[in-house]
């Protein structure tokens, strides 16, 4: 039987009368996601029966092998946002530059950034995936730069992601607090499910690509180290590793549940020349505002992610976040170090 309950056009619409940032402009954009994500989740769940699965045979702008819904994704939302008028621009992980709105549809005076296509290597083997969007102003009357994206994670009007799995779930903060709506298939509709999603303080949990472990700095060593001696060692508790191959998945479960999510700095990417592994406009930013709206903390170890002044569309940076206790302690790690 269908759950019956607030509809995500309907939070957003009580919201809206006690804010004046957030018009009908803002509802239309936010309904246009949801589109997106909703043809998305039938896309992911049909799999190989809509023939999406497999590699697309070709690289990203990051140099990496997309499969064919990484592709796919990308056209989805911009076919299911470019002509409603409420965006002035559109930035992908998958695109070197930003999209810009063809001329034969009206501007609007919002800008999106996202990754169609989280965890996309999680694809052909059902894993989670999902994707992240971050939604900014455009005041200007002019056409947007790639320059014009360029603003801190702080002024992000809305961030959120949509969790691709045995349910699909969207999750947004409007800087008011963290809510989540499950997707109810028979009606179509987002309802809302987790009216206040926190982060607990304290955690027992973490998530990190152990995989890496020779090319960690000593801050995350130490870290992970001390935890991995449970309750005989400095901490005094045990801990599990958990570890979903997708950000959104691993962030979920911080955001469920607590936990602290590292992908941080390593020896391998500074011989690389690389400033971190994810993407600062689409991942970190949306993902630092929805932790620290739930009472989380999101750092590179050395500064506040929603703080960095970005200097380019693709620009990585190293990513620690969840639990304030836990993420605070591998910032004094760094300090120490």
């Amino acid at each position: 039987m269908a759950q019956t309950g607030t509809t995500l056009t309907q939070y957003l619409a009580e919201q809206s009368r006690s804010r004046d940032d957030l018009g009908s402009d803002f509802l239309g954009l936010m309904g246009d996601v949801a589109t997106a994500c909703k043809r998305l989740s039938d896309l992911v769940r049909r799999g190989e029966l809509a023939g999406v699965l497999g590699a697309a045979g070709q690289e990203n702008v990051q140099g990496e092998e997309q499969k064919k819904l990484d592709i796919i994704a990308n056209e989805v939302f911009i076919e299911s946002m470019e002509s409603s008028g409420h965006l002035a621009g559109i930035a992908s992980e998958e695109m070197d530059e930003h999209y810009p709105i063809p001329e034969q549809y009206s501007r609007g005076r919002y800008l999106l950034a996202f990754d169609p296509l989280d965890g996309s290597s999680n694809i052909d083997v059902n894993g989670s995936t999902g994707t992240i969007f971050s939604i900014t102003r455009h005041d200007s009357a002019q056409a947007p730069k790639d320059s014009d994206f360029l603003q801190r994670g702080r002024s992000q009007v809305c961030a959120g992601y949509c969790l691709y799995s045995s349910a699909s779930m969207l999750i947004l903060t409007i800087g008011d607090g963290v809510v989540g709506f499950t997707l109810e298939s028979s009606i179509g509709e987002f309802i809302l499910s987790h009216p206040n999603m926190t982060v607990p303080k304290a955690t027992s949990e973490y998530a990190i690509n152990s995989a890496y472990t020779r090319h960690w700095l000593a801050p995350e060593k130490r870290y992970i180290e001390e935890c991995n001696q449970g309750d005989t060692g400095p901490r005094g508790r045990n801990f599990n590793m958990r570890w979903a191959g997708s950000m959104v998945g691993d962030i979920h479960r911080i955001l469920c549940r607590g936990g602290v999510f590292l992908y941080p700095m390593d020896a391998k990417l500074q011989a690389a020349g690389k400033s971190g592994k994810l993407r600062l406009m689409y991942e970190a930013n949306p993902m630092g505002w929805l932790m620290e709206q739930a009472g989380g903390m999101a750092h590179t170890g050395t500064e506040s992610i929603l703080d960095i002044e970005p200097s380019d569309l693709h620009q990585r940076v190293p990513v620690i976040m969840g639990s304030s206790e836990e993420v605070q302690r591998v910032i004094d790690y760094h300090k120490e170090a």
